[in-house]
């Protein structure tokens, strides 16, 4: 089959597809295509091409429009663009439409469950914009802050996103950062502004790129540039070392230097005060640890004297109020690999005896974990929990289960592994955390 990267052609787009795409069929290959909107006629270009069943293309003329378009609110991210906002060109409602379609279809097709979804805003700014307090950007060669181009490690340094709350993005862009660095932004909950800039990686730092972002800081992939063919088969395990490598250095400590705060973000949830390094991990929107905090407490069923684990449990959002319902006669533990985060969700909890936050790798403490709790409460990273540690848990015999995941497949396979240790789906609720683009907060509760 000849390669179609740079062809344009005209296609109809079908439903939404896990990603930020709808799918396409043009002369028996699908097509999976950016920037259109299910129903619509679009002239496309294909972007990448592997071979195979499928390519990847962007809508670069809307033919006929969907009545849900309407004009982008993201200039980063048209063709050719950045990928932080997939559905910036869509009506609020319809962007949570189509969330909405690809979170059924990943239940029924992953966990073997019908259901009807509906995905909810988080307060106004889900409509109106301006709802990430946590921004990471990343330094070009000549020092100029920006994000990397979608599927690639270019950098595109323009930061009109409207995605930073008022002010985070201030001034950023009319000064020269170190190439190769990269930078986060916080806007604490005390209005606070912190920008904290990482070294440059070992290797990357000529390219003023990197490959990825973590967990909860733009979620990105580090795949290989849009539009380039794959290389040999002969060399491909060589590029699969150089980025495995690329990876472990990127999540190696790196030297940090705090230019703007000081670095440690102060914030609030349910009338409790944490204090965090602003780099570490915190709800990107900026009410979702609010809501997802007040729905645990809503679900845990939890009573004076009773019991919990708060599981990938960050600083202890979770498992404060897990324990503010249990009550000092009552036992709730936390377990949390990044030291630092349990060292400061300890300082913020000390009123808590009754409430033990562990650094420790959950697939390790969960193992040789005793006890059966009334609750277990999950928030694992976007690969998911997983079969060690679901099965874990199961095996525990918990009451509820109330898992909560930001990647819809990930989040599937994970619940279709509840059903089968005989868990039964006894609520689930999707919210919009992060608006215009394709990714969705799940919320699922499981018991006996």
């Amino acid at each position: 089959m000849s390669e179609w990267r740079g062809q344009e052609f005209e296609i109809r787009l079908g439903p939404p597809g896990h990603g930020g795409f709808c799918v396409g069929r043009h002369e028996g290959r699908v097509v999976f295509v950016r920037h259109g909107l299910p129903g619509e006629l679009v002239r496309a270009l294909v972007t990448e091409d592997r071979g195979g069943s499928f390519c990847r293309a962007d809508a670069v003329e809307i033919i006929e429009a969907s009545p849900d378009r309407v004009p982008a609110t993201c200039p980063v991210s048209g063709p050719g663009g950045a990928g932080c906002c997939d559905f910036s060109f869509a009506t609020p409602a319809a962007q949570r439409a189509l969330k909405a379609t690809v979170v059924a279809e990943q239940l029924r097709r992953l966990a073997g469950v019908e259901r009807e979804v509906t995905v909810e805003p988080i307060g106004d700014a889900a409509e109106t914009g301006g709802w990430r307090t946590r921004v990471r950007l990343v330094v070009d060669g000549d020092g100029r802050a920006g994000v990397h181009r979608f599927r690639s490690t270019a950098v595109l340094p323009d930061l009109r996103c409207p995605q930073p709350v008022a002010g985070a993005l201030d001034g950023v862009a009319d000064r020269r950062w170190t190439p190769g660095s990269d930078l986060v932004v916080a806007v604490d909950g005390d209005g606070v502004r912190h920008i904290v800039e990482l070294a440059a990686v070992p290797d990357t730092a000529q390219a003023g790129g990197r490959p990825g972002t973590p967990r909860g800081a733009g979620r990105g992939r580090g795949h290989r540039p849009a539009g380039r063919r794959g290389p040999a088969a002969d060399d491909r395990g060589a590029v699969r070392d150089r980025a495995a490598a690329r990876k472990s250095a990127t999540n190696a400590p790196r030297e940090e230097w705090v230019l703007a705060g000081s670095g440690r973000a102060v914030e609030y949830v349910a009338g409790r005060r944490w204090e965090l390094a602003a780099t570490g991990f915190w709800q990107a929107h900026r009410g979702a640890a609010q809501c997802y905090s007040d729905l645990v407490a809503e679900w845990s069923g939890l009573t004076p004297g009773g019991s919990g684990w708060d599981l990938y449990s960050g600083v202890g959002v979770f498992a404060a109020r897990l324990a503010e319902q249990t009550g000092q006669t009552g036992a709730v533990a936390a377990v949390e690999s990044a030291r630092a985060a349990v060292a400061d969700g300890t300082a913020a909890l000390g009123d808590l005896p009754w409430l033990e936050l562990r650094a420790d790798r959950v697939e390790r403490w969960v193992r040789d974990a005793t006890g059966t709790p009334d609750v277990v409460v999950l928030d694992p990273p976007r690969a998911g929990a997983g079969k060690e540690v679901v099965a874990a848990v199961t095996d525990a015999d918990p009451r509820r289960i109330v898992h909560i995941g930001c990647d819809p497949a990930s989040f599937a396979r994970d619940l279709g592994l509840y059903l089968d240790a005989g868990y039964h789906l006894a609520d689930l609720r999707a919210f919009d955390a992060f608006p215009a683009t394709h990714h969705v907060e799940c919320v699922a509760l499981l018991d006996r």
